[in-house]
């Protein structure tokens, strides 16, 4: 079968220039609602790929995104999500981009075109058999990603992918690829509209899910984060305050500032309940 890019395929929409605000906006809106139920479909692939994640992480290993432009910015911002979110080292899942911490804010000329940037960068990070790399790349073409998978796969380390064009150069080297078929974006090729929204809601998934089946959630709760600011203080006093049945406030603070999490407060009131 021929490979197609359907993301570069023209928009279903003409003149947007012509439309009025309200008008674009329905537009937009009415593409973003088909991206659920595109991913929805890819959910059985999704879910071997997070399995093997987490076979791995309890084995020792890591998790690496890589991609160029907005899908890599998307994995940097899930992988800086982990460690506030669920009290995780900030090595354990690793974000980079093609261009380098530049290429975060800027672009930097001809950086995804380069075949041999990629594995270069995981080495910089001495990436191994036991962990897991993801190429994110809703063309599924980008050759600093798909040069990266390919050293991956001479160096026994198992990858995955997240792309938005069915059978693409990507898919074909990755071990577990996501294929999310969103078809064309409101604005032809403007691949961080739909496309873009695709690999977030898979990113949520798989990292979340992983922190779920590793033990980081209690029930449906944040156990493990850091407390970071006021807010999420609050937050977690109010937790500890709901699994431990304390009723003061500022002791429930006081405890938790002390134990450093949710969780670690809970095990030290379990521990005094043992030894009462």
């Amino acid at each position: 079968m021929k490979f197609e890019k359907i993301t570069e395929e023209p928009s279903r929409y003409q003149d947007l220039e012509k439309m009025s605000v309200r008008d674009i906006l329905r537009g937009i809106n009415q593409e973003d609602k088909t991206v659920p139920d595109a991913v929805e479909k890819a959910i059985p692939q999704i879910e071997e790929l997070t399995t093997v994640i987490v076979d791995k992480m309890l084995a020792g290993g890591r998790l690496f995104y890589l991609g160029a432009g907005t899908s890599g910015r998307l994995g940097i911002l899930d992988a800086s999500e982990i460690p506030p979110t669920y009290g995780m080292p900030f090595d354990l899942i690793i974000g980079l981009i093609a261009g380098g911490e530049t290429a975060i804010r800027r672009p930097v000329e001809d950086a995804e075109d380069n075949t041999t940037q990629g594995w270069a960068d995981l080495q910089e990070y001495h990436a191994a058999e036991n962990d897991v790399v993801i190429g994110i790349a809703a063309s599924g073409t980008t050759p600093y990603v798909i040069g990266a998978l390919k050293d991956c796969k001479a160096h026994g380390i198992v990858t995955g992918c997240i792309t938005c064009n069915p059978g693409s150069p990507l898919a074909l080297e990755a071990d577990y690829p996501i294929e999310v078929a969103v078809g064309p974006e409101f604005v032809t090729g403007s691949t961080r509209m739909k496309s873009g929204t695709a690999q977030k809601l898979v990113l949520n998934m798989i990292s979340t899910t992983t922190m779920i089946r590793i033990g980081r959630v209690e029930g449906n709760r944040m156990v493990n984060m850091q407390l970071t600011n006021s807010k999420i203080i609050d937050r977690g006093t109010r937790m500890l305050m709901e699994r431990t049945g304390l009723r003061d406030y500022g002791k429930a603070k006081e405890l938790l500032l002390k134990s450093g999490s949710v969780k670690k407060a809970i095990d030290s009131i379990k521990a005094i309940d043992s030894i009462d």
